[in-house]
């Protein structure tokens, strides 16, 4: 039942998995069987494989379970044929670029404040704090506690519901995601500070995707996510204190919630408070059908709500992390960027918000970030199923068995990206001069992500801001990364910042 899949796992979370499969190649061929996640499994790579997986319809989405379990059902990544159209056709009513544009000043003013936040007047932060930790370990220092709760955003979500375990230590239910006080080591202290963890994407997605606004409801939500992701390639065995377990009932409370958002939105709706293009979810609720039906279910919209804030979570926050440390090791990068940006920012009176014109003009930022994902694209691969007998190169593939592809088997072929070890982002001036189906960090084809331009957006406005405002160095010359399942840098890459003076 297990198979290769604690092999595959371990070589990711140890940033292995490409030289392992790339052994697998070397010693099996170019297709190959095995077993992972309890279901037989084929694993093809190169150009004619990635057009295969995202073109053909005899191949209809297949995740592994435990990610099934917690995306749900009804999720795009699991629908095909004319649900997948419908579905998908859906969700692009309101991520296309002619309705994201409205948006742009929206994002500035969500980033803006996220630096005020969480950055001014401060010495040094941790740019992507490594949440598993918090989750495995649950316990932080009692001052690091007091600070989080009587800030702002955060009132009413830690008061009441934190154990004094020790004099030093607290134990935290609402980490910790269970029913009971939780037993932990006295004098034990984690070492982090929780006002610095990320919370940019998550702002930026709750806030324009769903209307989630800061307050008690949104930090308890994204504590809830946070458990749930923890258990996407988790072994899906749901037993008591295991990580899927944990992450499961994470999801049972984050469907609870978003359910009611749709409630509450449905009704907004109707008595027209709101305007159909205010968030994703009153865009999905105001489509409709034949007969005047909603084109989607209530279900249909949890499950694709849960996936797109996971996947925009992931695309975003990994890139940003990836930039920070890029701009921070690159100085000839940093200043090409930092005079990009600079023109853009002299460009502008005191107080006014960034444009979709800007955004245009951002052109070398958005080279230098395509490079970084094709390097270190946050999504090492994906699974479809064979709706029937299928071949490929030559070999027949059964009804039922997964197909397995990994994005970095083109992305650091040699044949396709020259040097493809080097950096460097003049490869995409001229993105039609890389061949189809080689560049997959978005998908392609008809599957291409379709939070492509949001993501798009959401980098170019966080640049913007970064480096305008700060400067910042490495707190250690650390650059590995584990990918859990996502890369993340192993230390959560903290950073000396210095806020510039705005003349």
């Amino acid at each position: 039942m297990i198979g290769q899949s604690l092999g595959l796992l371990r070589a990711m979370k140890a940033n292995t998995a490409e030289k392992w499969l790339e052994d697998r190649v070397t010693k099996y061929g170019p297709i190959s069987k095995l077993t992972l996640f309890g279901l037989p499994t084929v694993f093809i790579h190169g150009q004619a494989a990635n057009k295969f997986v995202f073109t053909s319809n005899v191949l209809g989405n297949q995740q592994p379970q435990s990610m099934k379990k917690l995306l749900g059902q009804r999720n795009l990544f699991e629908l095909s044929g004319e649900d997948h159209k419908r579905v998908r056709g859906a969700i692009m009513t309101f991520l296309k670029p002619e309705v994201l544009k409205q948006y742009v000043g929206k994002m500035d003013g969500e980033v803006s404040k996220h630096f005020e936040m969480y950055w001014q007047g401060q010495q040094k932060v941790t740019f992507l704090l490594l949440i598993m930790d918090i989750l495995s370990k649950r316990y932080a220092s009692k001052q690091e506690l007091f600070n989080y709760s009587d800030h702002p955003e955060h009132m009413g979500v830690v008061k009441g519901i934190v154990n004094p375990i020790c004099e030093d230590v607290m134990a935290v239910d609402w980490v910790a995601n269970v029913d009971g006080p939780v037993v932990i080591r006295p004098g034990a202290v984690m070492r982090f500070n929780i006002l610095n963890r990320w919370t940019l994407t998550f702002n930026i997605i709750s806030s324009l995707l769903f209307g989630l606004e800061p307050g008690a409801r949104r930090a308890k939500f994204v504590l809830w996510f946070e458990q749930m992701i923890m258990g996407m390639w988790a072994a899906p065995l749901n037993l008591p204190f295991t990580r899927f377990n944990n992450s499961i009932r994470a999801r049972s409370k984050i469907q609870n919630m978003v359910m009611d958002i749709i409630h509450e939105k449905r009704l907004a709706l109707e008595k027209q408070q709101v305007s159909p293009n205010q968030d994703l979810i009153t865009s999905l609720l105001s489509i409709h059908g034949e007969g005047n039906v909603e084109l989607l279910s209530d279900k249909e919209i949890v499950d694709n709500v849960i996936l797109v804030m996971a996947a925009g979570h992931d695309t975003s926050s990994v890139l940003l992390t990836f930039m920070v440390q890029l701009l921070a090791n690159d100085p000839i990068v940093y200043a090409t960027i930092l005079q990009e940006h600079e023109e853009i920012a002299k460009s502008k009176t005191s107080g006014e918000l960034l444009t979709w014109e800007d955004l245009t003009n951002m052109k070398y930022t958005w080279r230098v970030a395509l490079e970084i994902l094709r390097i270190s694209p946050p999504v090492f691969g994906g699974f479809r199923k064979t709706l029937k007998d299928v071949e490929f190169g030559g070999y027949l593939i059964p009804k039922g068995w997964q197909v397995f592809w990994a994005a970095n088997m083109t992305h650091r072929d040699e044949s396709i990206f020259s040097e493809p070890s080097k950096f460097d982002p003049k490869r995409f001036e001229n993105q039609t001069s890389v061949p189809s189906y080689c560049y997959v960090a978005f998908g392609a084809g008809p599957r291409i992500c379709p939070g492509y331009e949001f993501a798009r957006i959401e980098t170019l406005v966080a640049i913007h801001y970064l480096v305008t405002r700060y400067t910042w160095k490495l707190c250690c010359k650390d650059n590995n990364f584990s990918g859990n399942p996502t890369p993340v840098p192993t230390g959560g890459l903290p950073i000396e910042i210095e806020t510039k003076k705005i003349l």
